[in-house]
């Protein structure tokens, strides 16, 4: 008898606690402006709440080549960066130059070609290969297919394995992420591969969505991420052109709805499961807490603001822990987290809008660094845009860093805006920048 009501117990009072009771966990803010910051689910509406597809369709005219980002920021920013590009590309000629002068044998026998590609985020499931469904890598590697050598070409079907070569990238992009310079490479032991041959396979893979920029061959030791020494990334956040926030923090209305969204949202943004170190710098957000939540908080921010929160982070090497998503437990602490950015800039442009034939106000983030974190760049600008709204101080990001949750940073804004500018392989010159 005793045996089946502790078998009971077990099993009807856990689930009855979960029924009776839902709590949400949010950072312990302390400083002044703790009672005017957006909770994660109210930074997550703000952000989500725009014509993202205003922005979506730049960047696929930009990919197809109808549009450029001269139409952003001019023609003269734009050339000085096109010219930093051609930089890149000269460096990796010389090493290619040293090595050709030799004769080649064994492994260095090879083939290996840089290829500069563009690709349009919205309609692709992110750069990395994966099982049913449409990326970038996997069009890329099926068209490389045909490039491959006899012996790699006996290997797959000896496996009974698809017929694609081996690319390697400088930076895996996310879901719905866009990038006009991404780089990667391909090497075959076949000599008679010309660069003209990859591009035009590649450019038939996915017409108006997938563009060649350029294929060149490079030097064996040639790799887009090891050899890579700074990325730069453009975020394109588009303004209310009246001037006013959508953001509403009325009380009231929607709190059951408020407390499940809250948690979904922390949990599709990689802020996981708390535990005893952390949730001492948590507050539970339960009824006695509506009062404070339904104070009215701001629905604008300033651009130049965002600006200057940025400004504090150039030429300093710092862990980003706090501001990435989705990491290994054992990338959490140490060098693996440091990254040194050397350009952080926010200004405002106008988008164009050819169907309308007008311009829409927008807000450009430019970040370019040795390397980016996991879902970082996203973090950031959410995280910057919800301390310029709060009113915080010129150095709010830097002491986020050295928060103990990554509760403590905003949930990552949506990928629509978020394009991969291109990727450095000389030392970085700060004349070259867009903004």
């Amino acid at each position: 008898m005793v045996g089946v009501s502790s078998i009971s117990a077990k099993q009807v009072l856990p689930k009855f606690q979960m029924e009776a009771k839902k709590e949400i966990f949010h950072y312990n803010h302390t400083d002044s402006c703790r009672f005017s910051r957006w909770t994660a689910r109210e930074s997550y509406q703000f952000m989500y709440a725009r014509p993202w597809q205003k922005v979506l369709d730049f960047y696929s005219n930009v990919v197809n080549g109808s549009s450029s980002l001269s139409d952003l920021f001019g023609a003269e920013k734009f050339h000085a960066h096109e010219g930093d590009a051609e930089i890149s590309e000269s460096c990796d000629e010389t090493e290619m130059g040293s090595v050709s002068s030799k004769k080649r044998s064994g492994r260095w026998a090879r083939v290996t070609f840089k290829i500069v590609l563009a690709y349009n985020g919205a309609s692709f499931d992110g750069w990395q290969k994966q099982p049913g469904l449409n990326t970038v890598q996997g069009l890329v590697e099926t068209s490389l297919g045909k490039f491959v050598d006899e012996k790699k070409l006996q290997q797959l079907q000896d496996k009974c394995l698809p017929v694609e070569g081996c690319a390697f990238v400088a930076g895996r992009t996310d879901k719905g992420v866009t990038a006009l310079r991404q780089v990667c490479s391909f090497y075959t032991w076949r000599k008679d591969v010309k660069p003209q041959d990859i591009e035009d396979a590649i450019n038939s893979a996915a017409p108006g969505k997938l563009k060649v920029s350029s294929v060149s061959e490079v030097s064996r030791v040639f790799h887009p991420n090891f050899s890579a020494k700074w990325r730069r990334y453009l975020y394109i956040f588009p303004l209310n052109d009246e001037g006013n926030g959508e953001l509403s923090c009325q009380s009231g209305e929607g709190v059951e709805n408020h407390k499940s969204d809250e948690n979904h949202i922390a949990e599709n943004n990689g802020y996981g499961k708390y535990n005893d170190e952390t949730v001492g710098n948590l507050i539970v957000n339960d009824e006695e807490g509506l009062e404070i939540e339904s104070r009215r908080k701001p629905g604008t921010f300033s651009v130049s603001r965002v600006n200057q929160l940025l400004l504090q982070l150039e030429g300093k090497l710092l862990s980003y822990k706090m501001f990435a998503r989705d990491t290994k437990a054992s990338r959490n602490v140490g060098p693996p987290t440091e990254c040194f950015v050397y350009h952080a800039r926010a200004t405002e442009a106008r988008l164009p809008c050819p169907d309308s034939g007008e311009e829409r106000r927008v807000m450009c983030v430019e970040l370019v660094a040795n390397r980016f974190l996991r879902k970082m760049v996203r973090v950031l600008v959410a995280t910057s845009i919800r301390e310029a709204a709060a009113g915080a101080g010129d150095d709010a990001l830097i002491k986020l860093m050295d928060a103990t949750c990554r509760r403590a940073t905003a949930p990552p804004a949506p990928p629509d805006g978020l394009s991969l500018i291109d990727v450095g392989y000389s030392e970085f010159d700060p004349q070259n920048c867009l903004i």
